[in-house]
């Protein structure tokens, strides 16, 4: 059995008012062939697959794409929520995406409705099991307590977690048996997840996801299963250096602090006697990203290399972050960098001043811009700056969360 492992590719992301569209069907394509060239059996994408809950339409259209044309190549494809993705967006035409095969895994429930049995390529021949679990949020799986301390709150959910992939693990155990007794074959087992675990390494492109309740889910409360499909963090890794727990990271580069990472997808083989081996599949980079720095003496020749990148051309040039170096007290930065590029391939997203925290907000310099957040990181940060009880700030959190939601969904409208 093999399966591509991949997550995190938030279709319709808006990057500093640019669209990702263009790479994210280019990726499509690519994958497609990928997928045709491996004789790769299902795909499996652990969680944000769209950016927001209100995806744009080429987003949805993108989306829908990949499912037909996966069908068309008879491959079974497993999606799974992620804290990006709207239940209600991923829940739409269920049965539609059986008829595709496709399988969905919107949100938590009983643990039967995660255990999904993966065929392979073309056949009924049963292939992985799956302990299909996405973005678990709290509520789902936790009821709060009056006066419960944030560390009381932490082992509780943490606890409550790892009890729902016990279920499901075992429920998982049962059909393995069934189809043992049925096919005479031993099925593997695969389990997924969309958190952050002890021991990964993230950026500044991944979204908290527990904010204040639970900061890292340990290596060891996940059961023994064959492979660990993960999502949630954009940079490609081994958890613990465990070969069987991964991270697949982002396909394409999602913020600046991404540029220099090889994105991947990873070529997971599975046989009765469990994981055989994990290969990465590196992404074709369609826009370039780059961060540089230096002082307006040195900040020219960098610019010109980035614009002899490969892909780089004046149809699609470079999106840069620049940051000045030991230049940063001159009033006048934008319109010198501006210059600097003025015939290059090159697109300024950001500039930034060297200069501490401190002194940018004494002189009334943002350290951030408005365009870097998204509205729910503005609320967390002003609700930050209250002394409330924990009780409190998850109501209030939550009541913002029902007010953005019917916002976005008027405007969808």
């Amino acid at each position: 059995m093999r399966i591509l492992h991949t997550s995190d590719w938030h279709l319709g992301q808006n990057f500093m008012n640019h669209s990702r569209e263009r790479e994210h069907a280019l990726l499509i394509d690519w994958l497609l062939e990928q997928v045709q060239q491996h004789a790769v059996d299902a795909v499996l994408i652990a969680g944000d697959i769209f950016d927001t809950g209100t995806p744009p339409s080429y987003a949805r259209a993108l989306y829908y794409h990949l499912i037909a044309e996966l069908h068309r190549q008879n491959v079974a494809l497993l999606l799974l929520g992620g804290n990006h993705d709207s239940v209600s967006v991923l829940s739409e035409s269920l049965p539609l995406m059986h008829h595709l095969n496709t399988t969905v895994i919107a949100a938590t429930g009983e643990a039967s409705q995660h255990v999904v049995t993966l065929p392979q390529r073309g056949s009924a021949q049963p292939g992985c099991i799956v302990c299909a679990l996405p973005f678990i949020r709290p509520r789902d799986v936790l009821t709060s307590q009056a006066g419960q301390s944030a560390e009381d709150k932490q082992r509780s959910l943490q606890t409550a977690i790892a009890d729902t992939y016990a279920r499901v693990f075992a429920a998982a155990q049962a059909q393995q048996t069934a189809l043992q007794q049925a096919h005479g074959v031993q099925v593997p087992i695969v389990a997924t997840g969309h958190l952050t675990t002890v021991g990964a390494s993230s950026n500044e492109s991944v979204r908290e996801i527990y904010v204040g309740a639970l900061e890292a889910f340990p290596t060891s409360a996940f059961p023994p299963a064959d492979y660990i499909a993960l999502g949630h963090i954009h940079k490609p890794q081994k958890v613990g250096g465990l070969e069987h727990i991964r991270y697949c990271g982002s396909p394409i580069a999602l913020g600046f602090d991404e540029a220099r990472q090889t994105k991947e997808v990873l070529l997971v083989d599975l046989h009765a006697q469990g994981l055989h081996s994990v290969t990465p599949l590196p992404t074709p980079v369609v826009q370039v990203l780059a961060s540089v720095s230096g002082n307006l003496t040195s900040l020219p020749a960098a610019l010109k290399e980035i614009a002899a990148r490969e892909g780089v051309s004046t149809e699609h040039p470079a999106w840069v972050e620049v940051t000045v170096q030991e230049d940063d007290y001159l009033p006048d930065l934008a319109a010198r960098i501006a210059s600097m590029t003025e015939d290059l391939p090159v697109e300024v997203l950001r500039t930034k001043r060297q200069r501490g925290t401190a002194t940018a907000q004494l002189l009334g310099e943002p350290s951030e811009s408005l365009q870097e957040l998204t509205p729910q990181d503005v609320f967390a940060r002003r609700l930050a700056q209250e002394s409330l009880a924990p009780e409190l700030q998850t109501a209030l959190q939550q009541r913002y969360e029902h007010v953005l939601r019917s916002i976005t969904t008027g405007e969808a409208a």
